[in-house]
């Protein structure tokens, strides 16, 4: 039997030969009596603690059925993915029955068991064990979508593994979300995972995409001739609708958390900020007023009430930070952090702790992140060229464009404990934009 994950680190733990003995037979060991489950209490979660060195350990029993293995595999690599719980997934083998043997499931590492059957009607009942007490925390049948194995089967697996991490930690997870991307002057979207990639269609000379809070919009800037204007094309009507300040230039568009407003860069003779009712109902009203300096790839504060930006106004490229209306700007990125004083392509962080940026280091653009309150500077990548950040919405994971595989891809990155994995493939992709979360199980 092997263990699915190599982050899983099993034997250094205390208790070790007593581990070693319950890996050689496992099965055997599961069936060991302790005591039956508690009856579920009501909103009840587990509240694991960990930290980037020192995660909780989920172990996840073998389950029976069709597509038995494809449904633990997932939700092992979802809640993996999640970066807060270390999955403990042996091979599949034979479900234990009840009573769990809890005091095992102790010295293997796990704090939560995780148990998965289909029940008779074919949804997935899923059932959270807390370690420690030897009790029922949660359980809940979840309606699968079909056919099998299809991308809606695939999202509702999704919507199980970030509500099964929401019950153990009080963060739901980030599987159910897509990644928006640019790739040959296309645009593409892939699962958090790395699966189910899809062109959207309708859609050609983009560069810049980003989501609408409503998860089913998007806005881009479209290449033209004549210069470039800015687009908002809702993905499940095939509507779309062109915002143009001036002739020339018109790009990387952002969406106010409400979703009501749009701003963008736009202008001839340098470039400044325009805020516009994305209905159309008022003219671009202007945000900043660069005097000819360029002003763009601007990011909306959670609350909406502050845009950080990037601009040249000092003669480089620097990130600066203004109310929604124009008032009070101020620079940011005061640090001297960087040997060429460059940092661009700011991305404010869904809790407003946090913008992540680029910044030139060494000659090689590198992903940083400065904290709101105390300008404390992070740099978070070392090789290559990394740039174009963008968060998930946990706040935590970020996905960027890196060249450390040989051409331009997009990788994920835990911004806590510095785990990366990479996650599309073949031609080169670049400028992600994370979306909201799309797929709920509740």
């Amino acid at each position: 039997m092997t263990v699915c994950f190599p982050s899983i680190d099993l034997f250094n733990r205390p208790g070790r030969t007593a581990l070693v003995l319950a890996l050689l037979s496992p099965a055997l060991a599961l069936l060991l009596p302790v005591r039956a489950g508690a009856q579920e209490p009501q909103s009840v979660r587990i509240g694991l603690t960990y930290s980037g060195s020192s995660r909780p350990g989920l172990y996840l029993l073998p389950m029976r059925g069709q597509q038995a293995d494809s449904i633990r595999a997932i939700i092992a690599r979802d809640i993996d993915f999640g970066d807060r719980v270390t999955v403990i997934a042996p091979d599949s083998g034979v479900p234990p029955t009840e009573p769990l043997n809890f005091p095992l499931f102790a010295q293997l590492g796990a704090a939560a068991v995780l148990q998965l059957t289909i029940n008779p009607a074919g949804a997935l009942h899923v059932v959270l064990y807390e370690v420690a007490a030897g009790r029922l925390m949660h359980s809940r049948d979840f309606p699968l979508g079909v056919p099998a194995l299809s991308p809606d089967w695939r999202r509702s697996v999704h919507a199980v593994s970030d509500e099964v991490e929401r019950w153990s930690t009080g963060v739901a997870g980030i599987s159910g979300t897509r990644v928006l991307f640019v790739r040959g002057g296309t645009l593409w979207q892939v699962d958090a995972d790395g699966a189910a990639l899809q062109q959207v269609a309708g859609v050609g000379s983009a560069l810049g995409p980003v989501w609408h809070p409503n998860g089913t919009t998007v806005a881009f800037t479209e290449m033209l001739d004549d210069g470039t204007r800015v687009v908002v094309r809702d993905l499940a009507r095939g509507s779309t609708r062109r915002f143009v300040k001036e002739r020339g230039s018109n790009s990387s568009p952002a969406f106010s958390p409400d979703g009501r407003s749009l701003v963008f860069s736009s202008g001839s003779d340098g470039t400044d900020l325009f805020l516009a009712p994305i209905d159309g109902s008022a003219q671009p009203s202007r945000v900043t007023v660069g005097r000819g300096s360029t002003n763009s790839q601007p990011t909306f504060a959670p609350d909406g009430r502050r845009i950080a930006f990037t601009t040249s106004r000092l003669g480089r490229p620097e990130i600066y930070i203004t109310d929604s209306d124009g008032a009070n700007p101020e620079h940011l990125t005061t640090s001297g952090f960087g040997d060429q004083l460059y940092r661009a392509d700011p991305a404010w962080s869904p809790d407003g702790r946090f913008v992540a940026f680029s910044t030139q280091i060494e000659g090689r653009l590198q992903i940083a992140t400065i904290g709101l309150r105390d300008h404390a500077v992070k740099q978070h990548t070392m090789d290559s060229v990394n740039e174009d950040p963008s968060w998930a919405p946990d706040a935590r994971h970020l996905v960027f464009t890196s060249s450390r595989s040989g051409s331009k891809q997009l990788w994920v990155l835990d911004t806590e404990s510095g785990r990366l994995r990479q996650l599309t493939h073949g031609p080169a992709s670049r400028m992600a934009a994370w979306s909201p979360r799309l797929f709920s199980a509740r």
